[in-house]
Formats: C-alpha cells, structure tokens, sequence
C-alpha cells in the first residue's frame, strides 16, 4: 500500500496538488478522529471534556517531539494569530513600548503589528533580504526599549530559512526583550534545532506541512516566563494554563491524535520528512530550470543551497496570478504570494505527478508568451 492510498478521499494521486505550503492533504484517520468526537459528545455530553483532554495533550506531546523540548509549557490555540495577541498582550509595553520585526512576516503577525504601530506603540520593521544576514540586522535594532521580537524561521514568501537565530535570541535574552519564533513553515519539513533557542517563544500550527487542519495551533512558552501574564485571556487559563483561551471546538484535537499517530506509524519524522522535501524540491527545481524559460517571465533563487530552504520552491514573476490561474485550468493547484509563485509538494505526491506539473507550467508560459510557443514549434 502506497502512502498515496492513506489519503483516498483527498485523491492525491488523481490530482496534482502543488498545495504543501498552504494546505496539505489529510489522511483518512483525519476522518475517523472527527466522528470520534461527533461520538464523544454524543455519549458523554459535557463529559466528553474528559475525553478530549486526551487528544488535547497528544497533540502537546508531539509539538515537544517536533521541537526537541520534553515536558515544555505547550499552550494550544484555533490560530497563531490569537496566539500571537496572547504573547503580546503579556509584553511591559508600557516602559518598553518597541517591538522589532521583519517585512517578511506572515500577513497575520504583519497586520497585527501595524495595528499596534497605529494605537502609538514603535515597530521597527528591519528588511528580510538578505536572509543571510536577517537575524544579524534584527539583532542590531534590539535595545533596552525592546519589549519583543517577531520573527520567521523560515519566510513564508520565498521559503528561506532564516539563519543564526541562536546569536538573535542571546542578544535578546541579554537585553531582557521577548523572542517569538514563527515556525509554521518550518516544522514538518525542516527539523527543529532547538541549541541556543531554549529560551524563546515558539508559535506554529499544523495546518500545513503536519496535515492536521485547522485549528491545530500552539506556543511553546520557554521557562524564563512563568512569572508573564497575558492581559488577553480566558476562562481556562483559571486551571493553570496561563495563555489559554475558553471554550472551543475540540474535533481540530481528535483529528491532530489521529495524524500524528498516522505520522509515527509511516515513519515520517522530521528527518525523514526533511528528506523527502529535499527531494521533492530539488526535482521540481531541476525540472524548472531544463524548462528555460525567460528568466523576465519566471525566476528562481540559483544562489541559496538546497539547504537553505524550506518546503515548497518559489518561482519570482510579475504573471504571479495569471500564471496561477493558468495552471488551474489544468488541472494544477499551486498558490502565490507577493512577486512569487509557490509550488508545495507533500510527502504523498510521486515524481512523476511533480514532472508533470512542470510541463504544465511550461505551457502556462506560452498562454502568457504566445512567442515562446512559437519558437518551441520550431
């Protein structure tokens, strides 16, 4: 049995989705992990809280695995962005009114922290190119007015990885600000290095790379914080958990146990996972370039190593969504985000399914440059 045929109702192996970056097909225990909770509540009621605790703390047992932090404080969230005001919301903005970020942040963080520049608090937005030399740069504009930082450790947009975080967060830990690592695009294809990070908050979901869907979100609270208190806070937080929310939906948690027993069972661990990632790039990138095609058209980064990046491979173009628009029309899912074109593989596609949606991006080129065709037929 292939790991394709775990993921029948997605139909991964009819359908080319280049979707990894966004939104990654689920297994179909994801679906059982669902009616169990439909299960659940009908059984137990206002009991099934017993219940889904269980899932709950699956779910925080494999965000400590994914980041090399046994017995961490892991708080579970519907969304990073909720996650992230909760951070926020625990920082002394009052006597250190300065945050420090990055103009490569996800739009959640970014719009965010512009509401916040707004209401009269200073965010410092530092360039994310050259990532190279990114958290160098962040490092260089944290003060003694700095209450927290917010950056990726991996860019959404371009699927760099950031590096020499450990040197920004002993910087940080020196100065007394607040490290947030957005990690969402790291964990599930790029292994966690947690050496010189033990004291940094780290926020991610599984709604991507881990196939957990939605509402699968979580901060890892590093030990130097216990004596922090959010201003935004809920009901739960009375049992303990000081940056829990109130009630909600927990079918996103039964379906997380489900996936992640499911990831263990096929044994996709992060190295493992990190393999097939760099493979699967490394082909699509390999199959993009024997395409040649004009580089004012279509680009890619030839300067990073493969290494040095993430999951998906970001293609730079002027055409974004009009390139996008093209591959759906046949039959390809792909995504764009800013002056790029993102095309995600998962674990569950096949080379040939990869190769094939090259080939269609060639074609996609010539609706766009009716001249290169020609010159094709030539």
């Amino acid at each position: 049995m292939s790991l394709a045929d775990h993921y029948s109702r997605f139909r991964v192996s009819e359908r080319l989705l280049l979707t990894g970056q966004s939104h990654q097909a689920w297994p179909d225990v994801a679906r059982e992990g669902v009616l169990e909770a439909y299960d659940d509540a009908a059984l137990a009621l206002g009991r099934k809280w017993e219940r889904a605790e269980s899932r709950a703390e699956r779910l925080r047992e494999g965000v400590r695995a994914l980041l090399g932090a046994p017995g961490a404080e892991v708080t579970l969230g519907g969304s990073a962005h909720e996650l992230l005001v909760r951070f926020l919301s625990a920082l002394p903005l009052r006597t250190r009114p300065r945050l420090v970020t990055t103009d490569g942040e996800f739009d959640s963080a970014r719009r965010q922290l512009d509401r916040l520049a707004e209401a009269g608090v200073e965010v410092v937005r530092v360039p994310a190119e050259p990532v190279a030399t990114l958290a160098e740069r962040v490092a260089d504009a944290v003060d003694g007015r700095t209450a927290g930082v917010v950056v990726s450790t991996v860019l959404y947009e371009t699927a760099q990885v950031v590096p020499h975080l450990a040197a920004l967060a002993a910087v940080c830990a020196r100065t007394g600000a607040e490290l947030l690592l957005d990690a969402y695009h790291q964990l599930g294809v790029v292994p966690f290095a947690p050496d010189g990070l033990e004291e940094a908050w780290v926020v991610s979901g599984g709604y991507k790379y881990l196939q957990l869907g939605e509402g699968n979100c979580f901060l890892r609270i590093p030990p130097h914080a216990a004596g922090l208190e959010p201003v935004v806070t809920g009901w739960w937080a009375h049992d303990g958990d000081r940056f829990a929310g109130s009630t909600y939906d927990p079918t996103s948690h039964y379906r997380a146990a489900k996936v992640l027993d499911f990831f263990a069972e096929q044994g996709l661990a992060p190295p493992a996972l990190r393999e097939i990632s760099l493979h699967q790039r490394g082909l699509l990138a390999r199959a993009f370039d024997a395409l040649d095609l004009p580089p004012e058209v279509v680009t890619r980064d030839r300067e990073t190593p493969a290494e040095g990046f993430g999951g998906f491979l970001a293609l730079r173009t002027p055409h974004g969504p009009a390139l996008r628009d093209a591959l759906a029309r046949r039959g390809v899912a792909v995504d764009t985000r800013g002056t790029h074109l993102r095309l995600g593989p998962a674990p569950y596609l096949s080379d040939e399914q990869l190769v094939t949606a090259m080939g269609a991006l060639e074609d996609a080129v010539v609706e766009q440059q009716p001249d290169r065709g020609d010159r094709r037929q030539q």
